[in-house]
């Protein structure tokens, strides 16, 4: 996974990817959802960052790459299953990638995303043309130690990209205009780039029973956001509505089975030896959830977000490849 970068090195890289980041902050897609009308008043419609390319016909939804152990091999061919990074990533583009880097834990407890996957992914991007890759997330734990514990600092890291660590003056509050998130300081390393690839792992999490990709979208979120468990389907799916990702790459590398989303205990947690890679945030939590043992039809925020239109919560229902 490389040695962990110089401090002085890494700030280095950070203060080049600020300039970046301005500059891409200025060209941030913003699109709207349809207006609406709630308790019989008409609304604002709802705030959306749309990271989407466009549709490829013949190319499957989702790609499910299991039958090895090897967690480089096995994110090369979820991607390569959708038609490959080219698809996704353009030579100059400035690409956010988006792990689960929540918690103080190594990655044996399956709490944060598996650190050689997202390092696979930033190499993908890199090779692909991508200008600058920047791996960052908001921790719920003490940011510096959840990035070195989890390895992931030192991987994104040694595979060539710019990792971004959480600070104040990192957020702007915008207006979502959803049904429990309205105004909220949102984290604009995830917002200012071209690309955003998405790259939660798959967990029990023990107030929405899973998260995956969806859930992981509170990673962009700054103030008190344990406020939002109070109706944290509904907060899941505002989120979600507002984050269109370029791409979502899965880890299911080892889930992590009880006492989520943080984890602690080994015992809690399999090794599944699954990456999977989709262009539907719904259908790829469809399907991460099962890996957990959860019922699909059992996790509200899906329904909710097939109902907004944001992607199919029956992941059988979706094109499919297994490589």
């Amino acid at each position: 996974m490389g040695d962990r970068p110089k401090r002085r090195e890494v700030l280095q890289r950070i203060a080049a990817s600020g300039g970046l980041l301005g500059m891409a902050a200025i060209a941030t897609r913003l699109t709207y959802g349809s207006g609406e009308v709630r308790s019989g008043l008409p609304v604002a419609p709802r705030q959306v960052r749309d990271f989407r390319g466009p549709t490829v016909p013949g190319l499957a939804t989702l790609a499910i790459a299991k039958s090895c152990r090897d967690p480089v091999e096995l994110t090369r061919r979820a991607i390569e299953g959708l038609g490959g990074m080219a698809r996704f990533v353009s030579r100059g583009d400035i690409v956010a990638v988006k792990p689960n880097i929540g918690w103080d834990r190594l990655p044996v407890h399956a709490a944060n995303t598996n650190p050689t996957v997202v390092a696979t992914v930033v190499r993908l991007a890199i090779e692909a043309g991508a200008k600058t890759v920047i791996v960052t997330d908001v921790s719920c734990n003490e940011p510096n130690r959840c990035f070195q514990r989890s390895g992931i600092w030192s991987a994104a890291h040694g595979a060539g990209g710019t990792v971004v660590l959480p600070a104040a003056h990192r957020f702007r509050e915008i207006r979502m205009q959803g049904d429990v998130l309205d105004a909220w300081p949102i984290y604009t390393p995830l917002i200012g780039a071209d690309k955003v690839i998405n790259v939660p792992i798959a967990k029990h999490h023990n107030l929405a029973r899973y998260t995956g990709a969806m859930k992981n979208w509170y990673g962009i979120l700054g103030g008190r956001r344990n406020r939002l468990h109070q109706d944290i389907d509904v907060s899941i799916a505002d989120l979600a509505t507002f984050m269109r990702p370029t791409l979502t790459v899965l880890d299911a590398t080892r889930v992590l089975l009880r006492n989520g989303p943080q984890g602690g205990n080994v015992d809690d947690t399999r090794d599944l030896y699954q990456v999977i890679a989709s262009t539907d945030q719904v259908a790829v939590d469809a399907y991460g959830a099962t890996l957990i043992g959860e019922r699909p039809e059992r996790i509200r925020y899906l329904a909710l977000g097939r109902a907004r239109g944001l992607g199919e919560d029956r992941w059988d229902r979706v094109s499919r490849v297994e490589v």
